[in-house]
């Protein structure tokens, strides 16, 4: 039988109480969700929003980025969020804290990575024309592709992947709960 040789009810508590006030979230922050272009109508966190849903009323179909991802991280986020339990229970801020931070970058990750996987349906041949004569690559190559009879893909111009920029803006937060 083992001895109790200090007493750590207090720390462990406070542990305990300061990962229960805290939530790990996974998006586009609309106070730093800028653009870098100049004179951009809509902030990241307006497109990111637009993209997800879609809009019905400009042609512009959903393209589910963001709950996916995160969907798709929680086999690798739970065991991270236990861990910071655990480390909770032991008194470890730190450790408890620090395990929220890694969930919170595998989300991000997995968000990122499904941008970068390229979502249907497909760009317009309009918008791939945009992109075009702006200079960007893989646009003229879909052009090409289908103008020699292929199907439209999201492999040489990736859907929610222009300048990178949407992508770039995902990442997490640890605050407290409201």
């Amino acid at each position: 039988m083992g001895f109790i040789k200090t007493d750590r009810l207090k720390d462990v508590l406070q542990s305990i109480n300061g990962l229960v006030d805290k939530q790990v979230l996974v998006g586009i922050p609309d106070s730093t969700a800028g653009r870098k272009d100049e004179g951009a109508p809509l902030s990241n966190a307006e497109i990111g929003y637009i993209q997800e849903n879609g809009a019905p009323e400009i042609n512009l179909p959903a393209r589910p980025f963001l709950v996916p991802g995160v969907a798709a991280a929680q086999p690798k986020t739970l065991p991270q969020l236990q861990k910071g339990v655990e480390a909770a229970l032991d008194g470890d801020i730190d450790g408890a804290q620090r395990r929220m931070a890694m969930a919170g970058q595998v989300a991000q990750s997995s968000v990122r990575g499904r941008i970068n996987s390229g979502i249907g349906p497909a760009l317009s041949e309009a918008t791939l024309r945009k992109r075009a004569r702006r200079g960007r690559q893989g646009a003229k190559e879909e052009l090409a592709a289908r103008a020699a009879g292929q199907q439209p893909s999201t492999e040489l111009a990736k859907p929610l992947i222009d300048t990178g920029q949407l992508r770039n803006a995902v990442t997490y937060v640890i605050r407290k709960r409201k």
